[in-house]
Order: structure tokens, then C-alpha cells, then sequence
């Protein structure tokens, strides 16, 4: 009797400690670091504007009608001026890289031909180029003279000869009002109702320009036939340098 209530407690316990559930330790928390400031990342630097890449607006197309009922259009698109360091190196010259391409449209009856021109006006401030620029003058000479010598107070009491050598100098800078320097690229004859040029990384160049310069780009289209021509230009937008 005794062995069987020994075993009957012993059974009772072993399915007590089946039905309690395992007791897990919670994890040890991570310290907060000392310098939260420090412990942020940091904060992107402004990078600041983007890099000029040369492009500029278009400006609006350019369109007439000619006495013979032919509608003449010009226009242009991803235009491009950006001026860069002249080879020079020089205070006084200008170098931009153009590109863009430029198109003309004809409508009419009858077989349309004539030029279209492609070219960049330049407009410089103050002009050195057909001046004298600047120009170092003077003038030395060589004069003598006869002084008498003694004391301050009393008659002289001899003759001293004296040389002396007058020099005197001057600048002067040869300045112009500006001028517009007229570059043209390109000159195409063309048969057909659309024709156009592109120009892409083409150095434009000037010298003897001083203060700020303009450039812009043109476009010249000339209808022609046996008994006329109709001219019919366009002016791009301008850059300020």
C-alpha cells in the first residue's frame, strides 16, 4: 500500500510539471548610446545649383507670308550656349560652344528651294580689337645749364655747368564702343519644304572684348524662284556673359 501512494505522488507530480510552461528570461536591453546627436546620421551637404550645361529656351518661331501665297516658318530647338576659358587665356576673349538645330518650313505651290543660313551674333560691351588697344608713350631729353656757386649769403664766387635729364611718360588705351561680330556656321542651298541644320559643339571665338559680351544664335531662309526672292530671319534668345 505504501509503495503504490509513493508512486501515485510521484505520478502526480511529474504531470504537474508537464502542464507548466518553460519560464524564458527576457533579453538584456540595449543601452541607449551616450550622444544621441552623435549616434544620428548625418545630414546630406547641400550640394548647391546644378552645373550650367549651356541649354536656353527657344525662342518663338518667326513666320511670314510672301505676295505669292507662300507661308515662310523658322524655328529652332535644344539650343545650347555655354561660354568656356579661351585658349588665350585672355581677359579680353570670349569663347562660347553652341549647338541647337534649326529648321525651316515652306509651304506653297511649287516646287520650294533656296539658302538657309545658320550663324551666332556676338555683342561686345567696349571694343579693343580695331582700336590702338594701349599704348605706352613718352619723351627723354638731356638740357644743361650754367649755376653759379658762393655762399647763400654774398656775391658767387664761381660758375658751375649743370646737366639734367627730363623724362616724362603716358599711358593711353584705345576704347571703342561695342561692335556685334556676325559668325556665321553654315550656309545650306536646299531644295525641298523642310529643310534644316544642326550644329552640335562648335567653338565660337572672338578677341578684343572687354567688359560683358552677348551672344545669340540667327537663322537667314531665302525663298527663291526665277522673278524673286523672300528673306525671312530669326533671332534666338540672348546670353549674358
Amino acid at each position: 500500500m505504501v509503495v503504490c501512494r509513493i508512486a501515485a505522488v510521484l505520478a502526480s507530480m511529474v504531470v504537474s510539471l508537464a502542464l507548466v510552461p518553460p519560464v524564458i528570461a527576457d533579453p538584456d536591453p540595449v543601452p541607449p548610446p551616450a550622444d544621441a546627436a552623435a549616434a544620428a546620421p548625418e545630414a546630406a551637404p547641400d550640394a548647391g545649383p546644378p552645373p550650367d550645361d549651356g541649354r536656353i529656351p527657344s525662342a518663338a518661331p518667326a513666320t511670314t507670308k510672301t505676295p505669292d501665297g507662300w507661308t515662310l516658318t523658322i524655328s529652332s530647338k535644344d539650343e545650347t550656349l555655354l561660354p568656356v576659358a579661351p585658349l588665350t587665356t585672355a581677359l579680353s576673349s570670349r569663347d562660347y560652344v553652341v549647338g541647337g538645330t534649326y529648321s525651316a518650313k515652306l509651304n506653297g505651290s511649287g516646287e520650294p528651294r533656296g539658302i538657309l543660313e545658320v550663324g551666332y551674333q556676338i555683342g561686345c560691351g567696349i571694343d579693343m580689337s580695331t582700336s590702338n588697344g594701349v599704348t605706352l608713350g613718352g619723351s627723354a631729353g638731356m638740357t644743361s645749364s650754367v649755376g653759379t656757386t658762393g655762399p647763400f649769403i654774398g656775391p658767387p664766387t664761381g660758375l658751375l655747368p649743370i646737366v639734367s635729364f627730363p623724362v616724362s611718360g603716358a599711358i593711353t588705351i584705345g576704347l571703342k564702343p561695342g561692335i556685334v561680330n556676325i559668325v556665321p556656321v553654315d550656309k545650306k542651298e536646299f531644295k525641298g519644304d523642310e529643310p534644316w541644320v544642326m550644329i552640335s559643339n562648335f567653338h565660337v571665338k572672338i578677341d578684343g572684348c572687354v567688359g560683358q559680351s552677348f551672344i545669340r544664335s540667327y537663322t537667314t531662309l531665302t525663298r527663291q524662284t526665277e522673278e524673286s526672292d523672300a528673306v525671312l530671319s530669326w533671332m534666338g534668345v540672348t546670353k549674358t556673359v
